[in-house]
C-alpha cells in the first residue's frame, strides 16, 4: 500500500469522520485537517484516534490559512475536501466569512495541489444548492409531499444538466468553489471531481436546526422538544445514509482517471425521497408518541423538492444498493440515543422500521 496519507479537510466533521474511519479501517494513514470550531466535532476526532491510533494524524488549522493548507497537501496521495461553512442562515448573517471559508478556502486547496509535482486526486463536497430554488418546476402536492408534475422528473429526479442558479451567499460560495474545482481540471489538468449532495444523514451527525436536519428531528423528538418546520414541511429530499455517501467518495477517488473534471449528483434517489412531514410522522410512529411541531416562514432559497438523479454516477462507478431510509433513520436513532446515554429503549424503532 502507498504509505502516503490521505488528507481530509473538515475531517472531524460528520461526513469527513466517516470517510476517515473507513480509510483508517483499510490501513490508510489519514490527515484530519479541521479547525474544530463546530460543536461536537472534537468528539469525532477523539473517537477516530481511539479506534485507529497513530493512523489518525490531526492538524488543527483553518482552511483559510493558505500556508497551513499547502503544508498539509504536500505529500498527500488524495484529498477529500469537506471543510466548509455549512449553514444558509450563517451565510446570510456573515457572507464574508462564508465566502472566505467556502470559496477562498477551496482556492487555497486547489493552488496547493497545483504546486505539487504530482497533484493528488481531489474530491469536493458540493451541494444541491448550486441549482437554486427550482422555482420554474411545477409541483403537485401529494400526501404531504411535493412531487414534480413532469413525469420524467418524478421518475428520476434532477440531473447534472440542470442549469446552475446560485441562491443565498452559501449557494454562491459553494457554487463558486464547485466551478473552481471543475475548472482546475480543465485549465490545469488537476485530477478533481465534484459530488453535489442532497441530504446525507447517519452516525456522527451532530444535527442542528440549521444543518443536519434528520439528526436534529430525531434528537428533538427523542428529548421531547418542539420541532420548527420552516415553510409547510412538505419539502421533499432524497436522504442518503452516510455509509452510502462514503462509498461514492471512495469510488470517485479510485476511479479518478474516468471521472476527473466531472460533477455528479449524489442522493438517496426516488426510493429514498421523503418530505419533512413524512419523516416526522415516521419518527412519531416509531417512538409511539406524537412529535410536537410549530411552523415558521419559508427560508431563503429553500427548494420545495430536490431528488438527485444519480444515474450518471452509477454509470461512472460501481456502487452497492442504497440503504432504505426507514432503516437508516432507525439506525441513526439508535446511535444518537447511545451517544447521549439516553435510557429510552431503541427496540420500538428497530421493530417498526421495517413495517412502516
Amino acid at each position: 500500500m502507498d504509505n502516503r496519507p490521505v488528507l481530509i479537510t473538515g475531517g472531524a466533521g460528520f461526513i469527513g469522520s466517516n470517510i476517515a474511519d473507513r480509510l483508517a479501517g483499510e490501513g490508510h494513514r489519514v490527515l484530519i485537517y479541521d479547525a474544530l470550531t463546530r460543536p461536537g466535532v472534537e468528539r469525532n476526532l477523539a473517537w477516530l484516534q481511539q479506534r485507529h491510533g497513530a493512523l489518525i494524524e490531526p492538524i488543527v488549522a483553518d482552511i483559510r490559512d493558505a500556508q497551513a493548507v499547502a503544508s498539509a497537501v504536500r505529500g498527500a496521495k488524495a484529498v477529500f475536501h469537506m471543510a466548509a461553512q455549512v449553514a444558509v442562515t450563517t451565510s446570510l448573517t456573515d457572507p464574508r466569512a462564508d465566502f472566505e471559508t467556502n470559496a477562498l478556502g477551496t482556492l487555497n486547496l486547489l493552488e496547493a495541489a497545483r504546486a505539487c509535482a504530482s497533484p493528488p486526486p481531489m474530491i469536493f463536497a458540493s451541494t444541491n444548492k448550486v441549482y437554486g430554488g427550482l422555482e420554474d418546476i411545477a409541483f403537485d402536492l401529494v400526501d404531504d409531499a411535493y412531487q414534480p408534475a413532469d413525469p420524467q422528473l418524478r421518475a428520476h429526479g434532477i440531473d447534472e444538466r440542470r442549469p446552475l442558479d446560485f441562491h443565498t451567499p452559501y449557494g454562491c460560495s459553494k457554487g463558486a468553489a464547485d466551478q473552481y474545482v471543475l475548472d482546475y481540471a480543465r485549465s490545469y489538468d488537476l485530477p478533481t471531481a465534484v459530488l453535489r449532495m442532497s441530504c446525507i444523514y447517519g452516525r456522527r451527525q451532530m444535527g442542528t436546526e440549521d444543518q443536519g436536519w434528520v439528526a436534529h428531528f430525531l434528537i428533538s423528538a427523542i428529548e421531547g422538544r418542539t420541532i420548527t418546520l420552516y415553510g409547510d414541511g412538505c419539502q421533499v429530499r432524497d436522504i442518503l445514509d452516510v455509509d452510502d455517501a462514503v462509498d461514492a467518495y471512495l469510488a470517485l477517488w479510485r476511479g479518478i482517471d474516468q471521472v476527473r473534471g466531472r460533477a455528479f449528483n449524489l442522493g438517496g434517489g426516488v426510493d429514498n425521497a421523503v418530505s419533512l412531514r413524512q419523516i416526522i410522522a415516521h419518527i412519531g410512529a416509531c417512538l409511539e408518541r406524537p412529535v410536537a411541531l410549530e411552523t415558521a416562514d419559508w427560508r431563503a432559497g429553500d427548494q420545495r423538492y430536490f431528488v438527485a438523479d444519480s444515474r450518471a454516477l452509477a454509470q461512472a462507478v460501481t456502487l452497492k444498493p442504497r440503504k432504505p431510509w426507514r432503516q437508516g433513520v432507525a439506525d441513526l436513532a439508535d446511535w444518537l440515543m447511545a451517544e447521549r446515554g439516553l435510557s429510552l429503549d431503541a427496540a420500538p424503532l428497530r421493530m417498526k422500521a421495517s413495517a412502516l
